[in-house]
């Protein structure tokens, strides 16, 4: 942790400070070719640079996956995400609409600087990353710019919106060349520590490639443009992340200065004054065993790993609570556990009293906060984590889960149960490896060898072979949902391609889940009456649509799907 991710990105940057000042720009526009090679300079500038900007996609409290951390239920907040009310001025939205076309931009001069110096890896990274960015634009908005999103330079600053489909057409297509271009190895510079995904390992790059692609195959198997022969030959190939040292993620550090590497979701939940992150009681009813849909009575031994409480079981609030009363002024409280957040859509008394000094906070798993000792602790305390924690993007854990979910569905062989053995067992080992990457002082206890993970393990399986097709497919996508806790977008079209996992439902009788708001959520969309519905798409910021006049008018994200949505 020693070497900052940062500081490498700010090296590049400082070297091309000093170099370009020694030549004039006639001298520079004049010259058919430096013999300096000033084009792989700038590839080994830009590459970085692009990096930093795609790992802010879908960090837990970091733009979109701010909302959707709460849209999938792993979060809860106060802010207008809560009851689906996000708009399209939002800044969360407008940020990460922002940050995926300055990338695209970025990734498009070094396509076409490595195109011309012939650095064919560096050209493969670009056209992956480009592939990347336009799956992801499409499964958040639906109908996106992309053939004309990088073309200011030829006049076009009104980019047309493409159907979603042909936008996903054109992923595949960059997916392959992409995939020749970084097989070739060829170039005048390979990328090294500049990449700060895979270091400059093509094996690694292929393998993220064919793991993409079989990720989108899954996520398209119900529509037209899937083909069965095209996922046929890639699982021929074999050749997918083999282990989580394959993952897709970006490392943080706890350096402090010049620039604050620590995990996002840590920042805002144990460093910021006003915090507005917290965990979903949902999300613990359902870890805790208390859900009586599924998993009823297995309580997850990821628990201490993926929050922390910062009040002892039995305790009380005293700062915000009666004591002379009893009552603590909470919107939910499990003062046997001394789990305490607020509720999703609440309108209850005591949704707006501060929780800050009492709430329950993300762990040391998604944030590289607290493990959880189940003693209470103090939230000023520096010894409260370390900020270290990845920003996990794709893993192996994940691709474990896609395919138990390919051969449920019967589009691949093998066995289902074995594969979501596999898939859970994968995401247990993942949480020991951040912990152990985390440099905690606190004593942390392995998972994987543990009584607890194989009890667990044992009892999701028998739960899952004695479920119906459908009730399968359900445990498959609610396991793949604890697992990526802290990493939301996948898990959000996970959701509206498959309608699991299972969400809170306001209409329940049971009074532990009745959240008491009036909103509609995906079971009442279609009942106008009940206010803000579940958003199958995100809206179109609205300076895109106010700005460009090739935009299509403004959409409503209630009835608005993504074409894998069936």
């Amino acid at each position: 942790m020693k070497n900052s991710i940062f500081k490498k990105y700010s090296t590049y940057f400082i070297l091309l400070l000093t170099i370009l000042p020694l030549v004039s720009c006639n001298d520079f526009l004049d010259v058919d070719k430096d013999e300096d090679n000033p084009t792989s300079l700038a590839l080994k500038l830009v590459l970085p640079k692009i990096q930093v900007e795609i790992r802010q996609l879908g960090a837990a409290n970091f733009y979109t996956g701010e909302i959707l951390s709460v849209y999938v239920h792993q979060l809860v907040s106060r802010s207008e995400q809560d009851q689906y009310g996000a708009q399209a001025d939002n800044t969360t939205i407008r940020s990460d609409w922002n940050n995926i076309y300055l990338s695209l931009t970025d990734l498009e001069s070094l396509i076409n600087q490595s195109t011309e110096s012939g650095d064919r890896v560096y050209l493969g990274i670009g056209q992956a990353l480009k592939a990347f960015l336009g799956s992801l634009a499409v499964d958040l908005w639906g109908d996106v710019p992309f053939s004309e999103a990088t073309q200011l330079e030829v006049g076009i600053v009104g980019p047309v919106f493409d159907n979603q489909e042909n936008v996903y057409a054109a992923v595949f297509d960059l997916l392959d060349e992409a995939k020749s271009n970084i097989s070739s190895e060829e170039g005048n510079f390979l990328p090294g520590s500049d990449d700060l995904f895979y270091g400059g390992s093509t094996s690694k790059w292929i393998r993220f490639i064919n793991t993409l692609k079989l990720k989108l195959y899954n996520q398209i198997r119900t529509t037209s443009m899937f083909s069965q022969e095209k996922l046929d030959a890639l699982i021929l190939e074999d050749n997918f992340f083999k282990s989580s040292a394959d993952d897709f993620q970006f490392t943080h550090t706890s350096n402090i200065t010049p620039t604050d590497e620590r995990n996002e979701l840590f920042k805002a939940s144990y460093v910021q004054a006003q915090v507005d992150n917290y965990v979903s009681p949902w999300f613990y009813e359902v870890l805790k065993g208390m859900n009586p849909n599924i998993h009823t009575g297995n309580i997850d031994p990821r628990i201490p790993y993926y929050w922390a409480n910062q009040l002892a079981p039995n305790s009380f609030p005293t700062d915000q609570g009666d004591a002379d009363t009893g009552d603590p002024k909470a919107d939910y409280w499990d003062k046997s556990s001394g789990f305490f957040s607020i509720r999703f859509g609440s309108t209850g008394p005591n949704r707006d009293h501060a929780v800050q000094n009492d709430a329950t906070f993300p762990g040391i798993y998604p944030s590289g906060g607290r493990y959880d000792e189940g003693a209470g602790f103090s939230r000023g305390s520096t010894a409260n984590g370390t900020g270290v924690a990845p920003q996990r993007i794709l893993t192996y854990y994940e691709l474990l889960f896609i395919q138990a979910e390919l051969i449920h569905s019967g589009l691949i062989t093998g066995d289902a149960e074995a594969k979501l053995r596999e898939a859970i067992t994968a995401s247990f080992s993942k949480v020991d490896e951040v912990v152990a990457g985390n440099g905690s002082t606190q004593t942390i206890p392995t998972l994987i060898g543990s009584q607890e993970v194989t009890d667990f393990t044992d009892n999701v399986i028998a739960e899952f072979n004695a479920a119906y097709s459908a009730k399968q497919l359900e445990i498959i996508m609610t396991q793949k949902w604890v697992a990526s806790y802290g990493d939301p977008i996948d898990i959000y079209t996970d959701y509206r391609r498959t309608g699991y996992p299972v969400l809170a439902n306001p209409l329940s009788s049971s009074p532990e889940y009745q959240l008491n708001n009036g909103d509609g959520f995906p079971l009442d969309d279609t009942d106008t009456t009940l206010g803000n519905d579940f958003q199958l798409s995100l809206y179109w910021p609205s300076g895109e649509i106010n700005n460009n006049q090739n935009a299509p008018s403004q959409k409503d994200p209630s009835n608005y799907k993504i074409f894998w949505d069936n």
